[in-house]
C-alpha cells in the first residue's frame, strides 16, 4: 500500500529535498505541499494525507495549532513534527497536539523516510536526540511525575517490563519485535496493553514512565 504523504514547510529547500526522496521511494507518494499552517490544514482537510510531515515555525497559524486542528478531526492523518535542537519549547507544544512523529531536521533523509513509514503504520516515533530532552524537560512537571506516580514495576509482566524498557529507549514497535524476537503486531499488543494499564495517555507518556520507574537511566 503506497502511503500518501503531505509536506509543510515554509523552506522551499526544505520542502524540495523531501519530494526529491519522497518520489523515488516506491511505497511513498506526494499529494500536496504547503507553507503555511493555514495552508497545511487545508491540504490535509482536502487530500487526507495518511502523514503530514510538519514544520514548528511558520508565519501566521504554527505547526502546533496545524497539528492540532489536523489530529482533533480523528480521521486518521498522523504528523511528524520536523525541529530543530533550540525549538524543544516547540516540540512540548506538539505533543500535546497529538503529533505521532518527532524528528531534527538534521537527521539523514532516508531515517526521515523510515519514520514516515514506521508512523504511517501506527507507531510512534521520537529522534534519539531529542528523547533525553523531552525527557528531563517532562520528569520535571507536575503532570509528568503525576502520570508515573503510584504505577510501580509491580503492575507489570516481566515482559511487559522489558518492553516498557524498551519503548524509554526510543525503540519503535518493530525494533522492539525484533529485539524480543516476537512478531511486530505482538509487540504493539504490549504497548497497547501498556497505554491501558498505566492510563498513559501516549508513547511519549510511557517513555516518561520508564525512566520514572528506573528501567531507563537518565545516565543513558
Amino acid at each position: 500500500m503506497t502511503v500518501r504523504v503531505a509536506l509543510v514547510d515554509d523552506q522551499p529547500l526544505i520542502r524540495t529535498a523531501l519530494q526529491m526522496v519522497i518520489t523515488e521511494a516506491d511505497d511513498l507518494e506526494i499529494v500536496g505541499q504547503a507553507g503555511t499552517g493555514e495552508e497545511a490544514v487545508r491540504l490535509a482537510e482536502a487530500e487526507r494525507p495518511d502523514v503530514v510531515v510538519m514544520d514548528i515555525r511558520m508565519p501566521g497559524m504554527d505547526g502546533i495549532e496545524a497539528t492540532r486542528r489536523i489530529t482533533e478531526r480523528g480521521d486518521g492523518t498522523q504528523v511528524i513534527v520536523l525541529t530543530t535542537f533550540d525549538d524543544d519549547e516547540y516540540v512540548y507544544g506538539a505533543l500535546r497536539a497529538g503529533a505521532s512523529g518527532f524528528l531534527v531536521k538534521d537527521m539523514a533523509l532516508d531515517d526521515i523516510l523510515a519514520a514516515v513509514r514506521v508512523v504511517a503504520a501506527g507507531d510512534g516515533l521520537i529522534a534519539p536526540t531529542v528523547t533525553r530532552r523531552l525527557i528531563r524537560e517532562f520528569a520535571q512537571r507536575p503532570q509528568a511525575a503525576a502520570t508515573a506516580s503510584g504505577r510501580g514495576l509491580e503492575i507489570m509482566t516481566d515482559r511487559e517490563r522489558e518492553v516498557l524498557t524498551h519503548v524509554g529507549r526510543g525503540l519503535s514497535n518493530a525494533e522492539i519485535a525484533a529485539e524480543l524476537h516476537i512478531s511486530v503486531a505482538t509487540a504493539k499488543t504490549y504497548v497497547t496493553r501498556l497505554l491501558a494499564k498505566l492510563d498513559a495517555r501516549d508513547r511519549v507518556q510511557l517513555v516518561i514512565t520508564a525512566y520514572e520507574t528506573g528501567l531507563v537511566g537518565h545516565s543513558r
